[in-house]
């Protein structure tokens, strides 16, 4: 049952604290829970590779998303609207813990499937208006190791990796959209996937 999945709490790791709010969670879900809900997640979610335009030429996303929450919300995000499905039971249930812990409320969760290290996320923010002032992020991380990088978005100055274990939480939340932005780069050699659940607030438009 995944109400049983939660490791007890350990203090997170600060990896921002500078112009932003970032704690990292390892073993936020024990192993054995974590290989069972990557397994689920994959079986049971819709997934798609959606289009985006870079350098003004349309490709295929690098991963493959898909978007839960209220459908009556939509989310666009570079160029894309995703169509959200409605929650499901698995999603739920994580859903309830990460709110636990982040004491917040989400409204939706944003899933990328990163089949192998040529899968990958470039450098962005999460700072659509539709996220609000300082929004909270909580991201999961379920099967392969990926390496999550962060840089200073006005001069790229100072960058900072940390490495995504099988099971954790990334919270990101204060002014860290507006002062970072972030990155999962191509790894060589990964041919195991992982799977990111980045849980968020989205307001509807007004």
């Amino acid at each position: 049952m995944v109400k049983d999945l939660l490791f007890e709490q350990n203090e997170p790791l600060k990896i921002i604290s500078e112009l932003g709010d970032v704690d990292y969670f390892p073993g936020f879900f024990s192993p054995p829970s974590s290989q069972s809900i990557f397994n689920r997640l994959i079986e049971d979610i819709t997934w798609h590779q959606e289009p985006i335009w870079m350098f003004g030429k349309k490709i295929m996303q690098p991963r493959l998303t898909a978007l839960y929450g209220d459908p009556a919300i939509p989310y666009s995000y570079s160029g894309i609207t995703m169509e959200t499905v409605a929650w499901d039971k698995l999603l739920l249930d994580i859903k309830d813990k990460v709110e636990h812990v982040c004491n917040t409320e989400f409204t939706h969760v944003l899933l990328n499937y990163y089949r192998h290290g040529q899968d990958s996320m470039g450098w962005h923010r999460d700072n659509e208006k539709s996220l609000g002032n300082n929004p909270v992020i909580a991201s999961l991380s379920f099967g392969q190791e990926r390496v999550f990088q962060f840089r200073k978005y006005s001069d790229k100055s100072e960058k900072k990796s940390i490495t995504l274990g099988n099971g954790s939480l990334l919270l990101m939340q204060g002014a860290t959209q507006k002062y970072w932005e972030h990155q999962v780069p191509k790894r060589a050699g990964i041919q195991a996937g992982r799977i990111n659940l980045t849980f968020r607030k989205i307001f509807p438009p007004k």
